[in-house]
């Protein structure tokens, strides 16, 4: 019989006792959607179709045109019936999105954390809860700084989910989708001292939907997409330039080949979490907690998962699953791994590729260590900073 890594019993008491934040409360939250992408629309809508009151900001007009001249998003979920769902306020002002805001979701791309912080440092205020939805690696230690760097004095919390909640897509301007969501997804505030705090909040919107975990640490190596967006991109560049990316992303883009790197990387990602003392799922006990699926391997389990059933591949090597995922998730992760003293060979092959198409140095531009303060520290006192909020020397 296979013993379950740590993590998963856990996670399993978790979904079977939900009384650890208390029962969902049935009285709207007021909700600030930060982002109107893929994922900030369909969570808008989602979140407005709910009944909390939903109010969305995203920092240019273009993509909300289309919301405001229909009045409000076209939303489907599965295979239901598309309807049309109206957040209470659609804005590019940051001021008038976060007013009176219990939860702030930020659902952008994660080079945008550190814009948003700065955006939206001026009106926070105390009590309040900011989420990334990701974090990739190391975004709420981003955004906690950039908040002191600005000067915001309120006391709100910082917090970060491992990721994001639902296979999403704008399928047209104004129109969202969700393809399939996920059964529970790790999150864990800057201390992990405040995590029951987010954590009740999270369950008046998506009860259950939120594990707590240890800590910032364990989300950002938790940080799936790491493992594997960048992987199945470079590896059908090819096919994406020539065909223009169409094909399904996960259920042709993944053979075996593809899926060795995926493993590769994924190894890698473990090591250091093991090195760290970071409690940490494989990408493969991943996918069965996450969507269900039991598969005996990365290749089986990523074709058969239907969640991804539909989703098309990036058109363009300039996309997000290289843009976003090599500076925030790998270059932390090398970064990481190089402080543990764990070898990265197949994390750096994936950087170094995007470096070289992107025309680009994606070492030194990324989110290394040394960008969020923890180059001179020890494994100590870097834990010790995200479990209790102690500075790091």
């Amino acid at each position: 019989m296979t013993r379950l890594p740590p993590i998963i019993p856990r996670v399993l008491k978790w979904l079977g006792d939900r009384r650890l934040f208390g029962r969902s409360e049935e009285r709207p939250v007021t909700v600030a959607v930060l982002g109107a992408g893929h994922g900030g629309l369909a969570m808008a809508a989602d979140l407005a179709r709910s009944g909390h009151r939903v109010r969305l900001w995203n920092r240019s007009r273009e993509r909300l045109e289309s919301v405001l001249q229909q009045g409000g998003i076209e939303f489907q979920k599965g295979s239901g019936q598309a309807v049309l769902v109206a957040p209470e306020v659609v804005t590019t002002d940051p001021a008038s999105a976060i007013d009176q805001a219990q939860l702030l979701m930020v659902v952008v791309p994660a080079t945008g954390h550190r814009s948003v912080a700065e955006a939206v440092a001026p009106f926070l205020r105390d009590g309040q809860v900011v989420v990334l939805n990701p974090g990739r690696t190391g975004g709420a230690l981003e955004f906690q700084a950039t908040l002191r760097t600005v000067g915001c004095r309120a006391d709100v919390i910082v917090a970060e989910a491992s990721t994001f909640l639902f296979a999403a897509r704008t399928t047209e301007p104004g129109h969202a989708r969700i393809y399939g969501a996920k059964k529970h997804v790790t999150f864990a505030a800057l201390p992990a001292t405040r995590n029951s705090e987010v954590g009740a909040l999270l369950n008046r919107v998506y009860p259950g939907c939120f594990t707590p975990a240890s800590s910032v640490l364990e989300t950002s190596l938790g940080n799936i997409g790491a493992v594997f967006h960048p992987a199945i991109v470079l590896l059908n560049t090819g096919r994406i330039e020539d065909a223009a990316g169409d094909f399904e992303f996960y259920h042709r883009g993944v053979t075996p080949s593809v899926a060795r790197m995926i493993q590769a990387v994924d190894t890698e990602r473990c090591r250091i979490a093991s090195a760290l003392g970071v409690p940490h799922l494989t990408a493969l006990d991943w996918m069965r907690v996450s969507y269900g699926i039991q598969e005996p391997d990365i290749y089986s389990a990523l074709r058969a998962n239907p969640g991804y059933a539909g989703i098309a591949a990036p058109t363009t090597l300039d996309h997000r699953y290289l843009t976003e995922d090599i500076p925030t998730s790998l270059v932390p992760l090398a970064s990481l791994g190089h402080l543990a003293g764990v070898p990265t060979p197949a994390i750096r092959s994936l950087i170094e590729l995007a470096s070289i198409l992107h025309g680009l140095d994606y070492l030194a531009i990324g989110r290394t260590a040394e960008r969020l303060g923890l180059d001179r520290s020890s494994v100590e006192e870097i834990t010790a900073r995200a479990a209790e909020g102690s500075e790091v020397a």
